[in-house]
């Protein structure tokens, strides 16, 4: 299995450690999806996120043993995300048969959230319509769920091979949130908790002054962020994301502790990445607005989007994780809606329907074919996958699309850097031969 050697380099990242940012502050880094941060006090310990499996909790737990045998009292969950959020019965240390099903939310332990903070292993409405099976099937394929680590590589703010079981299952409802920003005195550290909009809106952020390190949740990893999420996401909104970095600017932290990739220490290597990182969204924003005010399609305007040359270059904005592209149509559709503006869009056909018109004027599904099989010989993946999905949509031709197709979607996996994209191409092609 081949890939992108720069998805390949970004694995260092996630290079497996308990890094000593301080005497009494410590973050396991690689030993999952997300990073879990310890704060050491005199007779307890303060956990901020709790990663995304049980087993991965464990072995955080574990190593972090090594350091500090105090009792863990107080769980800080930065946002709702289940990668951050499903090993809380691990740090709670109770035992895992006396905590199944609805007794998890009556732990001892003290949880601590944002009064926004809605987690989607608990708060389902079974009386409301959802898609999750689309969003389960779509989820598997943006994290490459059942690739194997070679294949998989990363999956762009964590590492690829790394345990899943108990996935979702260690979460404890939160018994204390906050509305607004709050000073809390926790084993001995006086912590500022501020709530920080950005990849969810019910983020907050922990600053520990007396030791200059924020936590800074999942508004800055080592990638391009993730302004929509391909395995399908409500709106984030951007302008509050970028506005957040500036709050986060204004605590010139010596040390940033993110909730994905490796910490950054100094003040100046901080100040330069949540700045590049606010003008990068906002750079999307004001070139997908200048294509909106142009009357240009949400396709189009992505595909005409680039940063600009001071950020475009920059190791932490490249496109690991979010996608620039991804986020300008989201952008469009977020603010003004599904419609590009073209009436033609307004009665469009169905896919299958376009299909049987196409196929007609080219002259037959053997010639369709054809052409699909010789754009995949010429490297034209995308145009190949179009071309194979007519036939597909058509029910025509069907084993041999589905070959041309999963043969394209095979290549344009090597050849990206964001992970999620990669993942997704993988497996959609394993799902069509089977």
């Amino acid at each position: 299995m081949t890939a992108h050697p720069d998805l390949i380099a970004h694995n260092t990242q996630f290079e497996k450690k308990l890094h000593a940012l301080s005497p009494t502050v410590y973050t396991a880094v690689g030993y999952a999806a997300s990073n879990v941060h310890f704060l050491i006090g005199d007779e307890g310990v303060v956990v901020i996120d709790t990663t995304e499996t049980t087993q991965a909790a464990q072995n955080i737990l574990a190593d972090f043993r090594k350091v500090s045998q105090l009792p863990i009292r107080t769980i800080i969950y930065t946002h709702s995300h289940r990668d951050h959020i499903s090993g809380a019965t691990v740090f709670s240390e109770q035992q895992a048969q006396q905590l199944k099903g609805p007794q998890v939310r009556q732990n001892k332990i003290e949880v601590i959230a944002a009064d926004n903070f809605m987690s989607d292993l608990v708060n389902v409405d079974q009386q409301r319509p959802a898609p999750n099976t689309a969003l389960l099937s779509r989820t598997k394929r943006h994290f490459g769920i059942s690739l194997s680590p070679d294949e998989r590589i990363n999956i762009g703010i964590g590492p690829g091979d790394r345990p899943m079981n108990g996935l979702g299952a260690g979460y404890i409802e939160p018994t204390h949130r906050i509305s607004e920003t709050v000073t809390l005195i926790r084993e001995g550290f006086e912590l500022e908790l501020a709530k920080a909009p950005g990849e969810t809106p019910d983020h907050i952020v922990v600053w520990l002054a007396s030791q200059q390190i924020l936590f800074s949740g999942d508004n800055y990893y080592h990638a391009f962020p993730n302004l929509y999420a391909i395995r399908g996401t409500p709106y984030r909104d951007f302008d509050a994301w970028a506005d957040t970095l500036d709050q986060l600017l204004a605590y010139n932290a010596a040390i940033l502790a993110p909730g994905h990739t490796q910490p950054i220490i100094g003040s100046d290597a901080i100040r330069e990445r949540l700045t590049d990182y606010r003008d990068a969204i906002r750079a999307v924003v004001a070139q997908t607005v200048k294509g909106m005010n142009a009357g240009l399609d949400p396709v189009t305007i992505a595909d005409e989007l680039q940063l600009p040359e001071n950020l475009a270059n920059k190791p932490y904005l490249k496109e690991f994780y979010g996608h620039i592209g991804y986020a300008s149509r989201a952008y469009f559709a977020g603010t003004l809606g599904w419609f590009d503006g073209n009436p033609t869009s307004l009665g469009q056909l169905t896919p299958a329907a376009e299909a049987h018109q196409f196929i007609n004027l080219v002259g037959g599904a053997a010639k369709l074919l054809t052409a699909a099989k010789q754009a995949l010989e010429n490297g034209e993946y995308q145009w190949a996958m179009e071309l194979a999905d007519r036939l597909i949509a058509a029910d025509l031709e069907i084993a041999d699309a589905r070959a041309v197709k999963m043969g394209a979607l095979r290549q344009l996996a090597d050849l990206t850097i964001n992970a999620p994209t990669r993942n997704y191409y993988l497996l959609s092609a394993r799902e069509l031969e089977e």
